[in-house]
């Protein structure tokens, strides 16, 4: 059986639980018996990646991810839609989440609410006109949105709990030992998929975490499989912890 598989099974397993009232009760993933217990091994994480796609290296981790069985998630910025729809419908076909990163990677901390709505709304249209209607999560750029601003928002919003500074970095090695020395099952990652450095690196932590028995899901599996139920202007920054 698939990672990918794996996953999925799991997840299908948690919704049977989820609607027989157990919800905090974990799936068992490797098996279709929903009454095992989830092995005590297994442990998740998930990667994300913002402010792309970019050809040329967004194209490069999809093929990598593929090759390895692992999800991720994308929050992408609305500018860069029009000229990476093959980029997107392939993240979607390929069992990826696609997220909100506003339109023009603007910082909505501080913002008018005007700005926010627009930021977000155009973002939104423009993802629901190519990958169809759905709830794309929200990633605010630099991770901050205040309490009121929050109160916009009308999906759930993703920060992170392991931040390698790659897009300062750009040294493959650096960021992967930055990543490593924080890995922790529940964590989310935070990287940029427009960084040739930061693709080289998130493949090489893919790799290094497998051999860990980590399995590499989407923020929405991640909060699925620990029974959080995503609300809408809430912020969570792992699969164990919101803010």
């Amino acid at each position: 059986m698939g990672k990918r598989e794996f996953v999925l099974g799991a997840l299908c397993l948690l919704a049977v639980v989820q609607l027989s009232g157990n919800v905090r009760e974990r799936p068992e993933a490797a098996q279709a018996d929903a009454s095992a217990a989830l092995p005590a091994e297994t442990k998740y994480i998930a990667l994300t990646f913002d402010d792309g796609p970019r050809k040329g290296t967004t194209d490069r981790l999809l093929d990598g991810l593929r090759e390895r069985g692992a999800s991720a998630t994308f929050f992408v910025v609305g500018e860069r839609i029009e000229e990476n729809k093959e980029l997107l419908l392939r993240m979607q076909a390929e069992g990826h989440q696609v997220g909100n990163h506003t339109w023009s990677h603007a910082r909505l901390q501080g913002s008018e609410e005007k700005t926010i709505c627009q930021e977000v709304s155009q973002t939104q249209q423009a993802l629901e006109a190519l990958l169809g209607p759905g709830e794309y999560w929200l990633r605010p750029p630099y991770g901050k949105m205040d309490e009121q601003e929050r109160k916009l928002v009308s999906v759930p919003m993703v920060q992170w709990s392991i931040d390698p500074r790659d897009w300062e970095l750009k040294d493959t090695e650096k960021v992967v030992q930055a990543v490593l020395k924080e890995a922790r099952p529940n964590a989310i990652i935070l990287l940029h998929d427009i960084y040739p450095t930061s693709v080289d690196a998130a493949l090489k932590i893919v790799d290094a975490l497998q051999k860990e028995g980590y399995w590499f899901v989407t923020v929405k599996e991640l909060l699925a499989l620990n029974g959080i139920e995503a609300q809408p202007g809430v912020l969570y920054r792992s699969g164990d912890a919101k803010t």
